[in-house]
């Protein structure tokens, strides 16, 4: 809609699905999305008590599904009942993913395909399932693929993680292009270095760095900061409105860094 002769992000009427929307990155994306007008959002994640808390903060337009994107049905489950819930969907968020580390040295086929079901695999059938609806009624659609600026090459201690990205991104352009004429627009966000919940307790537990490992990253970034989650959810809401109008199988770097420019 226009006010004062300038668009204004809206996304009334639509009804959007968004995946690892328990907490986090996913969370801040579907409550960015209710807050520029949906009509409905499905959250969903394996937390199924943080869900259900969610969607009661949200209120009545949120809807969560709880699913496990590991396992091999998930995604068409997921999708079958989403659209059971809300009737139609007309968006799809891809915020859903695992970072565990892996180098070239120790990675396990375990990790491999786990990695690659809930950063890949999920991704794809959700989509499929979004396609198939949207062609099925003749109706425009929006996805957005959250993906990684480590797709571009990836840190030593990320190559699996970096090999699920990097094929998620390859698999963004290629629906675009597969679907241009069916007015379905696809597109992705590499995301750079965030302070989400789950990389918080990476940082600070797992690897062992403490509660001041985010000074301590934000000292190495250019900008002197890390990402945050809203300027993440605020580039998809842009990306599932009209306001991105005909762009589609972009992958935009998000990140405080130049790619390819010297470090």
């Amino acid at each position: 809609m226009r006010s004062g002769g300038i668009m204004q992000v809206s996304l009334a009427g639509r009804r959007v699905l968004v995946t690892g929307s328990t907490q986090g990155l996913g969370a801040t994306i579907a409550r960015t999305v209710l807050n520029c007008g949906a009509e409905a959002v499905i959250l969903t994640g394996r937390a199924a008590d943080r869900g259900r808390a969610l969607a009661a903060d949200l209120g009545s337009r949120a809807i969560f599904i709880p699913a496990d994107l590991a396992l091999a049905g998930e995604p068409d489950r997921l999708f079958a009942e989403g659209l059971a819930a809300v009737g139609s969907l007309d968006g799809l968020v891809n915020a859903a993913g695992m970072t565990d580390r892996a180098s070239m040295l120790d990675g396990t086929v375990e990790l491999w395909n786990r990695m690659f079901s809930v950063n890949t695999r999920a991704p794809y059938f959700l989509m499929q399932g979004l396609i198939r609806h949207l062609r099925a009624t003749g109706r425009p659609g929006s996805i957005v693929n959250i993906q990684s600026v480590n797709a571009h090459c990836g840190a030593p201690d990320l190559a699996v993680y970096s090999a699920s990205k990097g094929a998620l991104s390859t698999l963004t352009k290629n629906a675009a292009n597969a679907h241009l004429a069916d007015r379905i627009r696809v597109n992705g966000i590499n995301m750079g270095w965030c302070a989400t919940p789950s990389e918080e307790v990476l940082q600070a537990e797992t690897l062992g760095k403490g509660p001041g490992w985010r000074d301590a990253a934000a000292a190495t970034m250019p900008l002197g900061r890390l990402l945050t989650m809203q300027e993440v959810a605020n580039l998809t809401l842009y990306l599932l409105s009209d306001l991105s109008g005909l762009q589609t199988g972009t992958v935009i770097d998000l990140e405080g860094r130049i790619t390819g420019a010297p470090a």
